[in-house]
């Protein structure tokens, strides 16, 4: 496994109407590095936000999709995501406040 560091674990941010809703609840999603674990995850997290405490990790990996032009056939790159609950003390997350 490569040497990752805790600020290339988090990608982006996943901002979809689904993960808005789930903002209530204080989970938020993250594109993560495919070769992260879940404690990586949790360490990046509290790290890269002030404040903050992970009670869990949910991750699902999504596999690439097929993709054809013309006669060349591929797929795109696979991607991992991470579902990140916060403790109920914990402070938001800043960078979905505005959305």
């Amino acid at each position: 496994m490569a040497n990752i560091q805790y600020y290339d674990v988090i990608l982006k941010p996943v901002v979809t109407e689904k993960s808005m809703n789930v903002m209530a609840e204080k989970k938020y999603t993250f594109l993560v590095h495919p070769e992260a674990n879940k404690t990586m995850i949790k360490e990046a997290v509290e790290k890269m936000f002030e404040g903050v405490k992970v009670a869990h990790v949910n991750t699902m990996n999504c596999k690439g999709k097929n993709k054809r032009r013309g006669m060349v056939v591929g797929k795109t790159a696979r991607t991992k995501k991470a579902i990140v609950q916060l403790t109920e003390d914990s402070k938001d997350i800043e960078i979905f406040a505005g959305l």
